[in-house]
């Protein structure tokens, strides 16, 4: 009887112990929970870790620039408002130097001049000063024989008075070109033989067209470039 107290005492012992001294809780929760943790932990890591990706952007495509071109070298400037505006000198072989503004000159009966005078020899070819329509050839008491020319966009008439004569050929609605010769300077009208010059007017149209009647524009400064029509 003694004995069989000693073994069972033996036993709850050994029993104890290896409860004590056997296997901790995580094994005998089982191999797979611990793997299961790490494994989260591990991937938390990694992302936290990883290098933050760079935003995507828009690839520039070579070659440009977020400024505007520049314009081509070899590109046409726009004219400028003097030379889009001028005129040819209408009586041949004179210079701006030799012009003499007489726009506002006194005339006979209390009249204003309203034109230049180009002083040249009788004979002298007198040019067209722009392209443009001979739009009507008159011989009047004071202009002599005159030219009324219209400049193609009809705005414009420029007018020629005390010539010698016509230019051959010349005739009314014949479109005529820039420096063509229209006539020779003389002294026709009321001009003096004496000095005998072209009496040269530009007139500003009304919505009429009418040849004989426009306002009248100071020729001096448009011939001179100083001024564009």
């Amino acid at each position: 009887m003694k004995t069989f107290r000693l073994l069972a005492v033996g036993l709850v012992i050994g029993v104890v112990g290896y409860w004590l001294l056997g296997p901790g809780p995580s094994s005998r929760l089982g191999a797979a929970e611990p793997a299961k943790v790490g494994s989260a932990t591990s991937s938390a890591r990694a992302a936290l870790d990883a290098p933050r990706p760079t935003p995507a952007t828009t690839p520039v495509p070579t070659g440009t620039s977020a400024t505007p071109p520049a314009p081509d070298a070899g590109s046409a400037a726009p004219a400028p408002a003097s030379a889009a505006g001028a005129l040819l000198l209408p009586v041949q072989g004179i210079g701006a130097d030799q012009l003499q503004d007489t726009f506002t000159d006194a005339r006979s009966e209390g009249r204003v001049h309203d034109a230049i005078d180009i002083l040249a020899p009788n004979g002298t070819p007198v040019l067209a000063v722009a392209d443009g329509t001979v739009e009507k050839l008159f011989d009047s008491v004071r202009g002599g024989l005159t030219v009324y020319q219209f400049e193609p966009s009809g705005r414009y008439c420029y007018y020629y008075a005390h010539l010698d004569r016509y230019a051959d050929g010349l005739a009314e609605k014949k479109t005529i070109k820039r420096g063509e010769v229209i006539g020779y300077v003389g002294s026709t009208g009321n001009a003096s033989p004496e000095a005998p010059h072209l009496h040269f007017e530009i007139h500003v149209l009304g919505p009429e067209k009418q040849w004989w009647k426009g306002e009248s524009i100071n020729p001096y400064p448009v011939l001179k470039g100083q001024q564009a029509l």
